[in-house]
């Protein structure tokens, strides 16, 4: 079994967020394949072109979420800056739910989501692990004054 050096190893602030940015990308794409789903059945007031285009929407953007959550639970830096947007992105879109749109219940659960990744994603676990990657391996050299 292999050894892990202290910069392998990845913070539980980074799954954690990694988990809950992985249920934004599967509910969405769930979404999606139930918009899909009630296009095809055609009893609904709403164009076939609206239930595809909408799960097309969904199923670009919430791949790219989804990709990001798989990357944080791997350990893969670059899954913290989708994650950041599109949690920066649906923060606006609980507040809605719970303001104007009159959905408290999904305003109430999607901002249970979002928050908590927000804040994880922010945490010092995770800005450190993150900086670990910029970090020189070795001791700085001594400069011309001996420091």
């Amino acid at each position: 079994m292999p050894i892990e050096s202290p910069r392998s190893i990845v913070p539980p602030t980074v799954r954690i967020a990694g988990s809950l940015v992985v249920l934004e990308g599967v509910v969405a794409i769930a979404f999606a394949v139930y918009s899909v789903v009630r296009a095809l059945s055609g009893t609904h007031d709403q164009s076939v072109t609206n239930g595809y285009g909408l799960a097309l929407w969904l199923g670009i953007l919430f791949g790219g979420v989804l990709a990001a959550g798989i990357a944080l639970l791997r350990g893969k830096r670059w899954g913290r800056a989708v994650a950041v947007v599109a949690q920066l992105l649906l923060l606006p879109v609980a507040w809605s739910l719970l303001t104007d749109s009159h959905q408290v219940v999904l305003g109430i659960v999607l901002a249970v989501i979002v928050l908590p990744a927000l804040v994880l994603l922010f945490a010092p676990q995770t800005t450190t692990w993150l900086a670990e990657d910029y970090a020189p391996d070795a001791e700085p050299e001594e400069g011309p004054d001996g420091r």
